[in-house]
């Protein structure tokens, strides 16, 4: 900011008798002295800086920088999947799912940078908030980004980004904020709606000729997929956790309730209702409700 306001300065300086006697003056360039604005507001920022990060608790930088990383991976993640689908190597709807998946398991796998503060969930939360809005700017077009609306829109539209992939990033950031990562009813609900979702529809658009009787929407070999999936994806992540500290699970008792949480998703996605809710509420919803049931408020 001084630098850029230094220039007009001497400009207006210079348009009056005085400064044009000191210019001819001090024909080798200015003195010293008209430096030292410039020193003093550089001084009083980078001292300011340096003071605030010394005086920051070491969780706060912790968090922040755990935050930085976080939102420059999910916008780098979604940004290297859309070149991919304007360069057509990856088809548009894999290219979709893809991110479907990888945007949830490894936005729960980051959890574990971030500080053991209270407040470590709200710096958490950052990253799905900003792709919200994200989401809402394109989506209402206040904004344009074709390449973005592409690779993830199924149509093209950017009316799509306010259902699906909005729901999608609204469960992550309820997730986090109510949940965390000291509840499995989080971390099993994001993997069933990221992982057993996602795969449901990859294997189910490729294997699927097999259709529901009741769904002709939906692949016997879909939902299967969901089911295993989504089983195996929770447990990996409750491991994960609980090799970490975070939540405590007895693994008699956890198989069985995963696999009731995931059969209780599955049938939530096989339902013919896409039309009324959308599966990225009615799956993590359902998975919720279920591990609720289960698991109560602490892992069992």
């Amino acid at each position: 900011m001084a630098a850029a306001a230094w220039p007009g300065a001497g400009a207006a300086s210079a348009s009056s008798p005085n400064s044009l006697l000191l210019s001819r003056s001090r024909p080798h360039g200015p003195s010293p002295a008209s430096y030292m604005p410039r020193r003093l507001i550089l001084g009083v920022g980078t001292s300011a800086v340096a003071a605030l990060a010394a005086t920051a608790p070491p969780a706060v930088l912790q968090d922040g920088a755990a935050t930085l990383f976080v939102t420059a991976g999910a916008y780098a993640l979604v940004r290297t999947f859309d070149v991919l689908t304007e360069r057509r190597l990856v088809e548009k709807s894999l290219s979709r799912k893809i991110v479907h998946v990888l945007s949830g398991v490894l936005f729960m796998a980051s959890w574990p940078l971030f500080s053991n503060s209270t407040e470590a969930r709200y710096f958490a939360a950052v990253a799905p908030f900003l792709n919200s809005l994200r989401l809402l700017i394109y989506g209402l077009r206040l904004y344009t980004d074709e390449v973005l609306v592409k690779s993830v829109a199924r149509e093209g539209k950017p009316e799509e980004l306010l259902r699906g992939p909005l729901y999608y990033v609204l469960v992550l950031l309820f997730s986090v904020l109510v949940f965390w990562r000291e509840s499995p009813i989080g971390i099993v609900s994001l993997s069933m709606m990221s992982g057993g979702d996602g795969f449901a529809d990859i294997v189910g658009r490729r294997y699927g000729s097999v259709k529901l009787p009741f769904n002709q929407k939906k692949s016997w070999i879909g939902s299967i997929s969901m089911f295993i999936s989504g089983f195996l994806l929770s447990a990996i992540m409750l491991f994960y956790f609980s090799s970490l500290g975070y939540v405590h699970v007895s693994w008699e008792e956890a198989f069985g309730k995963l696999a009731l949480v995931a059969l209780a998703a599955t049938v939530v996605e096989c339902i013919p209702a896409t039309d009324v809710v959308d599966d990225n509420i009615s799956v993590p919803l359902a998975s919720m409700f279920v591990a609720l049931l289960l698991f109560g408020s602490n892992t069992q």
